[in-house]
C-alpha cells in the first residue's frame, strides 16, 4: 500500500485586467480559479461593452512526491471588453461554487480616460499593469446598423377585427454571422398569434436595400389575430448573434527586414469575432370594428374566405344504427377560431357531441387549412326525417361584406330493425341522458355468460391465491440474495476493476482498431496507450496515477507474474510512446503494435 496525501489549497478568484484604459479600447479581464468550480458569474460590466467571451480554459497538474500528490486546477474565464466612456468604474466581484460553497473575487477599479484606442490595445496583464514593446496594435473592429440589422415586415398595417396578418422578422446583413439566439421576445397584446414551424433552419436570400446589397434570412414568422378593435403596438424583438469582422494589424518601424516583410499589412489581416445586438423597430397595427349593418343571424366570428360544406355517408338505414354527418369549412382567415355552425336534429335521434380536427398552415394570406366537426347520429325510431339546411356566415375583408354559405337539406328514411320493439312503450328525448324506457322488457340484455362465476366464489383464500402468494415469497428472496451478493461485491472497488479490467480493455483496443482502419495515428497510439496502462492499472488494483514505466515490472512480478511477462508489458508501452516518431511504414507499424498489445493482454489474463 502505499500512502497517498492529496495536499489542497484555499479555493480563491484572481482578477487580471489593465488598470487605465482609453474611451474605444478594447481590453481582457480574466478570471482565474485555482480548483474545479461550477456556477461561474461575472460582474456586471457596467460602463462597459462585451465584445467577447466567456472564453473557458482548464490546466491541472498532478506531482508524486515521497507518497504525497498534489494535484494544481487552474480555471480561467476570459472577457473582451470595450470602454464606452470617460470615469472611473468599481465592478462588483465574480463568483463561483467550489465543493458546495460559494467564493467571490475582490472588486476591482478601471479608469477610462480620454485618449487614442489604437495606442493602447494591449490584451491586458496582471491587475494594475500594461504590457508595453507591443509590434503590433489591431484596428478596434465595429459593427455599424448599415452592416448588420434587424426589420419587421407586416403583410398589411390596417385590419378588421379577427382578420390575420402575418408577421416576417429578417435579418440583414453584410458580414458573416453565427450562434443566432432571441435576447428580447416581442409581446402582443391584444392578439391571438401562431408561429411558423421554422425547424431549426433560416430561409436566405438576397436583398438590395438603398443601393447596398444584402444577404437576408428570415429568423422568424408569426401569424397575429387582432382580438379587439384600435391601434395595437407591437413590441420590439431583439436577436444576439455574433458578426466576424475583418481587422487588420498595424507594424511600427523596425530595421530587421524579416520582421517587415512579414508584419506586411498584407499577410496581417485577420477576423475578429464581436459580440452584437440588434432589435426591430416597434409597429403599430390599426384594427377596424366589423361592420354591424349586414351582420347575419348565423354569424358567429369567422373573418376571411371560406367554402362550407355537409354531407352524412349514408340517407337510408334502419334503427339503432348509425351514420355520420361532417360539417366542412375550408379557405383562408381565422380558421382555428372560428365556431362551426350547429344543426338541427330531429328529437328521434341521439347525437353524441362531435368531434372537431383542424389542418392549418401559414402561408403569405394567414392560416389556410380546413376545420370539420364530425357528429355520430343514431336514429331510435323509424320513419321519414329531415334535417333542415345548416348555415355558415364569414366577413369578407376584401369585400368589406358578409357572406352566408348553406348546405342543401338532408332526408333521411329510417325503417324498423330486427328486434326493434321501440314501437311498444317507448319514449325518446334528443339527450342520451334523458332515454327512458317504458316497455315491460329490458334491452340490450346481457347474453354472454363467459363473465359469471358461482354464488359465494372468491378469489381471496383460494388454492391459486396461496401459490400465488408463495411464489411472491420465493421471488423476494431471490431477489434479496442477489442483491445482497451485487451490494457485497460493489463494495470490494478493487475486486469491480479486476473483473471489468479486460472489458475497458477490449472497449479501447476496438476504438484502436477503428483507428488503424482509418490511418489515424494520433488517435491510434492514444487508445493503444490507455488501454495498456488502464487494463494494467485495473486488473492490479493499483491507481494510474501511482505507475510509471519504472513501477509497473515492480508491480507486475509482485503480483506473482513472471518477469519475462513484467518485461514484455514494459517493452510494449515502450514501443507505443515511440512508434510514432519512429520511421517506416506507418500502418506497418500500427498493425504490428495492435497485434503485440492483443498477444501481452492476452497473457497477463491466462497468468
Amino acid at each position: 500500500m502505499f500512502p497517498v496525501m492529496l495536499v489542497a489549497q484555499e479555493a480563491r478568484i484572481k482578477v487580471s485586467t489593465k488598470s487605465q484604459v482609453v474611451v474605444g479600447e478594447q481590453f481582457r479581464v480574466v478570471f482565474e480559479i485555482n480548483a474545479d468550480g461550477k456556477k461561474f458569474s461575472a460582474p456586471s460590466f457596467e460602463g462597459f461593452s462585451v465584445v467577447g467571451g466567456p472564453f473557458n480554459s482548464t490546466s491541472s497538474s498532478v506531482q508524486i512526491v515521497n507518497g504525497s500528490m498534489s494535484r494544481t486546477v487552474t480555471n480561467s474565464y476570459t472577457y473582451v471588453l470595450r470602454a464606452e466612456k470617460e470615469g472611473s468604474f468599481t465592478l462588483g466581484p465574480a463568483s463561483c461554487t467550489v465543493d458546495h460553497e460559494q467564493i467571490k473575487s475582490e472588486p476591482f477599479t478601471i479608469t477610462v480616460v480620454a485618449g487614442d484606442p489604437q495606442a493602447n490595445t494591449g490584451g491586458g496583464g496582471a491587475s494594475g499593469q500594461q504590457h508595453s514593446g507591443s509590434q503590433q496594435n489591431v484596428n478596434d473592429p465595429q459593427v455599424s446598423g448599415k452592416d448588420l440589422f434587424l426589420k419587421v415586415v407586416p403583410s398589411k398595417k390596417t385590419v378588421y377585427v379577427g382578420e390575420p396578418l402575418t408577421l416576417t422578422y429578417k435579418l440583414y446583413t453584410r458580414v458573416p454571422v453565427s450562434q443566432l439566439s432571441m435576447s428580447k421576445v416581442p409581446s402582443y397584446g391584444g392578439f391571438w398569434t401562431k408561429e411558423a414551424n421554422d425547424n431549426g433552419t433560416y430561409k436566405q436570400s438576397s436583398e438590395t436595400v438603398n443601393g447596398v446589397e444584402y444577404t437576408t434570412a428570415e429568423i422568424k414568422k408569426v401569424v397575429l389575430i387582432p382580438q379587439k378593435q384600435g391601434r395595437l403596438s407591437v413590441e420590439p424583438m431583439g436577436i444576439e448573434c455574433i458578426a466576424q469582422i475583418q481587422t487588420q494589424r498595424s507594424r511600427r518601424p523596425s530595421n530587421d527586414p524579416f520582421e517587415a516583410f512579414f508584419n506586411d499589412p498584407f499577410f496581417s489581416r485577420g477576423y475578429t469575432n464581436v459580440q452584437k445586438n440588434v432589435e426591430s423597430s416597434s409597429l403599430t397595427v390599426d384594427v377596424k370594428p366589423l361592420p354591424a349593418d349586414g351582420k347575419p343571424a348565423s354569424f358567429s366570428g369567422a373573418v376571411g374566405n371560406y367554402n362550407f360544406s355537409a354531407t352524412i355517408d349514408r340517407d337510408a338505414l334502419s334503427t339503432n344504427e348509425a351514420i355520420t354527418m361532417v360539417l366542412t369549412v375550408s379557405g383562408s382567415g381565422n380558421i382555428e377560431l372560428l365556431n362551426l355552425p350547429a344543426p338541427v336534429f330531429p328529437p328521434d335521434f341521439e347525437v353524441y357531441d362531435p368531434k372537431i380536427t383542424s389542418s392549418v398552415d401559414i402561408s403569405s394570406q394567414g392560416l389556410t387549412g380546413t376545420k370539420k366537426a364530425e357528429y355520430l347520429i343514431i336514429p331510435r325510431r323509424a320513419g321519414h326525417f329531415t334535417i333542415p339546411p345548416v348555415e355558415f356566415s364569414y366577413f369578407n375583408p376584401a369585400k368589406g361584406a358578409y357572406t352566408t354559405l348553406s348546405a342543401s337539406q338532408m332526408d333521411i328514411n329510417v325503417t324498423k330493425g330486427t328486434g326493434d320493439n321501440s314501437g311498444d312503450g317507448g319514449l325518446y328525448a334528443s339527450n342520451q341522458e334523458d332515454i327512458k324506457y317504458l316497455g315491460s322488457d329490458i334491452r340490450h340484455i346481457m347474453t354472454d355468460k363467459s363473465g359469471l362465476r358461482a354464488t359465494g366464489s372468491h378469489f381471496f383464500a383460494s388454492v391459486p391465491y396461496f401459490i400465488i402468494l408463495a411464489a411472491l415469497l420465493v421471488v423476494f428472496f431471490i431477489v434479496w440474495v442477489v442483491v445482497a451478493k451485487n451490494r457485497r461485491f460493489k463494495q470490494d472497488l478493487t475486486m469491480v476493476r479486476n473483473k471489468q479490467a479486460t472489458k475497458v480493455a477490449k472497449g479501447r483496443l476496438k476504438n484502436a482498431y477503428t483507428y488503424l482502419k482509418n490511418s489515424d495515428q494520433n488517435h491510434f497510439y492514444e487508445e493503444m496507450s490507455q488501454a495498456l496502462w488502464g487494463y494494467i492499472s485495473d486488473k492490479l488494483g493499483i491507481e494510474r496515477s501511482v505507475l510509471s514505466m519504472e513501477t509497473v515490472k515492480e508491480a507486475m512480478t509482485g503480483k506473482g507474474m513472471a518477469e519475462s511477462l513484467a518485461d514484455e508489458f514494459v517493452e510494449t508501452l515502450n514501443t507505443c510512446e515511440f512508434a510514432r516518431f519512429a520511421p517506416g511504414d506507418a500502418a506497418s507499424k500500427m498493425q504490428g503494435l495492435y497485434d503485440k498489445g492483443m498477444e501481452v493482454i492476452m497473457k497477463v489474463e491466462k497468468q
